[in-house]
């Protein structure tokens, strides 16, 4: 390389994926990819009720099927440990798999069939008969009651007063389905032992999470567990605790002596692998003729597994989203006799929102208000749920400026009255927020005498460009090219890595990146200043390193020396540079409020005469901090927008009520936006680092595109057709009560 050129930064600029070569070629390996020799296959037994015990289990004849090795109960896996709650490991499913004989949740693993081929475990697990006593009908309706008081999230003022004498107030609930993670990889573990240690292929969004959860449930040292994510086919917050079926695998693998793979199918996904699920949420709302709130309520109810532990944190945006005194945010549950529940892209906010958007569009309607208006009347100056200053807060430029991209100013308010043809228009929209935290996260990066940079954490790329954006951000900090850069990740024997959930990854890696870069930039200083050259008479106190030279300090970089150029007559092949960072996530007395913003805008068209409604177009703003990569960026808010698509007009996971089970647990009945469905999308991105949450000012950005999404879309709905949706999703026959023709 010449000394005088200066390598272009590359954070900011469009990437493609380092790894799509490896994807579209078919060479990149996901978990189930994986082959050993002596490889058997398991397959779970399910049960096929959601209440009672087990009375007894006949395997006589699947036993006798050709090529079953062994078949597994609670009689003979072995010793399985549970997590404990004061464990910061992170699991929902506490109970480890046939710890028991009572039935929880339809789908729940009763035993475990091991043979040569899946086709014969299959068959053999099929031939297994289960006979069960004391089941009663389950529950699994829909209409949520608390089985616990209400318990304050946040309050402030008092919200029922102002409530009382307010001059403009309503009073709605909202309730958002269960909905099923449904990525296109299945939840797959391969499991070997080695006689003392485990190494397990697993489908994870936190490689280091799984590999405690994983010692701890099998009873042996963290140190003898090693997990593998090398790609993960997506996982929308499904993959990130680990499920049961991994121990399973594991157990099998010990007491066998062989490698074990074991595939969840896709019925399975619906019962036992997590959902995000039913809430029902009661907005109260109250402002003056003015448009200011005045009080703020919102009183939400979720649904949860017996001797569950999880919480849908819908009310997390309610306390700081909008400016009020007068506040109240308060949460139950109820309990349901299904699997848990889990994380979902933008658990808590994303139905949260549903709800509070959705509330403020009515608001505006009844103050006879732009609904943009209003929300900029309410604008707070600062987090007054924590009365702290916010990090970086540009809401207001994405309700401008995304009316402005729209053409919002061109809106007709009157139901109905926008037309193209015979067809109808709605417009509407809403605002979105996620919050921006950091996990701790460590990092080993090495410079090469070659010009090369390796970056290694045990953090994970689950679909969203990982490999690519931790090279880009590298590369800017090591001074080279992206080509240069090779990141190794997805394996728990690395520096432990950020949990990639919460869209905080990035973030996460960027102070641990940059510590490593300064342990090795004093490092080649000294190197510098030791070797003679350029730099003999100089002392390290008057060199710096920069773009990938090490220069006089107060001269340009390229009047140095590149990094390789000083290894090399060093006579050294590389050097080695850590950074550990610690979290931010759960911290208290924080101070800044630290969150990403956003706007959708949406037109919808509905044809009544063929009762046909689609989502046209969509315009998204967000404020997001700097942008590591806008095409894989671009990308995440895109698939996001058409997530919410599906959330707002399609997902909705149905159970039994005789057996528990999810009738639609296929991706036949269970529908998703598919291409056809998809809109014109237009996603433009503010640029306002934030750096006070790291030094590169980088915020996440996969979730937030998912967050206030459905509430724009049914709020455009009722534009256009003069039907308010407050139960998701939107259903056909709904529209076709007396809306507008």
């Amino acid at each position: 390389m010449n000394a005088s050129t200066v390598t272009p930064m590359p954070v900011g600029h469009a990437q493609a994926r380092i790894d799509g070569p490896l994807k579209v070629s078919g060479t990149a390996r996901y978990s189930a990819d994986f082959q050993f020799p002596g490889m058997l296959y398991a397959v779970p037994v399910c049960a096929t009720v959601a209440t009672g015990s087990i009375a007894s289990i006949d395997a006589r004849r699947a036993a006798a099927l050709p090529g079953v090795r062994k078949i597994y109960t609670r009689e003979n896996i072995g010793k399985l440990y549970r997590v404990p709650p004061s464990s910061k490991s992170k699991i929902d499913e506490r109970r480890p798999p046939l710890d028991d004989d009572q039935i929880r949740y339809y789908g729940q693993y009763v035993a475990l069939v091991v043979a040569d081929t899946f086709e014969q475990a299959t068959a053999a697990a099929e031939a297994v008969s289960v006979k069960y006593t004391g089941g009663r009908p389950p529950l699994v309706n829909t209409k949520l009651s608390p089985d616990a008081p209400y318990k304050p999230d946040t309050q402030r003022g008092d919200a029922d007063a102002a409530f009382a004498g307010a001059a403009v107030k309503l009073d709605y609930t909202y309730s958002t389905p269960v909905e099923t993670h449904n990525p296109i990889e299945l939840h797959a573990s391969v499991a070997l032992w080695d006689g003392l240690r485990f190494t397990l292929y697993e489908t994870t969004q936190a490689v280091m999470n799984f590999r405690e959860v994983m010692a701890q449930m099998l009873g042996v040292p963290s140190d003898h567990v090693r997990v593998i994510t090398e790609y993960l086919g997506s996982g929308f917050g499904g993959k990130l605790w680990p499920w049961t079926q991994a121990v399973l695998a594991a157990a099998a693998a010990r007491d066998l002596n062989r490698p074990i793979k074991l595939v969840v199918s896709r019925k399975m996904m619906f019962h036992n692998v997590g959902h995000r699920p039913h809430t029902q949420q009661r907005m109260r709302l109250a402002a003056d003729r003015d448009g200011k709130l005045v009080s703020l309520q919102h009183d939400y109810l979720y649904h949860r597994a017996r001797d569950a532990e999880y919480k849908e944190n819908c009310g997390e945006a309610s306390g700081f989203l909008y400016s009020c005194a007068n506040v109240r945010v308060a949460a139950s549950h109820s309990e349901r006799d299904v699997g848990p529940a889990t994380s979902m892209r933008g658990p808590g906010a994303v139905p949260g929102l549903f709800a509070l958007e959705s509330a403020m569009d009515e608001l505006a309607l009844a103050l006879n208000m732009d609904p943009v208006q209003l929300r900029l009347r309410n604008e707070p100056t600062v987090d007054e749920m924590e009365n702290i200053p916010f990090s970086s807060r540009h809401l207001k430029e994405c309700l401008t400026r995304g009316a402005d991209a729209f053409g919002w100013a061109q809106r007709r308010p009157d139901v109905g009255s926008m037309r193209d043809g015979d067809t109808i228009l709605g417009w509407g929209m809403a605002a979105c927020t996620w919050i921006a935290e950091r996990f701790a996260a460590e990092a080993g990066v090495v410079l090469s005498a070659d010009g090369n940079v390796r970056v290694a954490s045990g953090t994970q790329d689950i679909g969203t460009g990982t490999y690519t954006v931790v090279a880009q951000m590298a590369a800017e900090l090591a001074g080279v090219d992206v080509g240069k850069v090779k990141v190794v990740i997805g394996d728990s024997n690395l520096p432990p890595g950020p949990w990639s959930g919460g869209s905080m990854a990035t973030g996460s890696m960027v102070p641990a990146l940059v510590q490593a870069m300064q342990d090795i930039a004093q490092q080649l200083i000294r190197i510098a200043s030791d070797t003679g050259g350029a730099f003999a008479q100089a002392g390290p106190d008057t060199l710096s390193f920069e773009n990938g030279f090490v220069h006089r300090k107060g001269q340009s970089p390229e009047t140095g020396k590149r990094f390789e150029d000083i290894l090399s007559q060093a006579r050294l092949a590389r050097v080695e540079g850590h950074g550990k960072a610690e979290g931010t996530f759960g911290k208290k007395n924080k101070a800044y409020s630290t969150h990403s913003f956003g706007a959708h805008f949406v037109e919808v068209a509905w044809q009544p005469h063929i009762a046909r409604l689609r989502v046209k177009r969509v315009v998204t703003v967000i404020d997001a901090g700097r942008i590591v990569n806008p095409l894989t960026g671009r990308n995440q808010i895109e698939g996001a927008v058409i997530m919410g698509l599906g959330m707002a007009l399609f997902e909705e996971t149905h159970y039994d009520p005789r057996n528990g089970m999810a009738i639609n647990s296929n991706l036949a009945d269970y529908i998703m936006t598919s291409h056809a469905d998809a809109p014109e999308l237009d996603v433009i991105f503010l640029d306002y680092p934030d750096t006070k949450l790291n030094a590169m000012g980088v915020r996440g950005i996969g979730e937030i595109g998912l967050a206030g999404i459905a509430a724009a879309i049914t709020n455009a709905v009722h534009h256009a057709t003069g039907i308010r949706i407050r139960d998701l999703p939107v259903h056909i026959e709904d529209l076709l009560v007396s809306s507008v023709a």
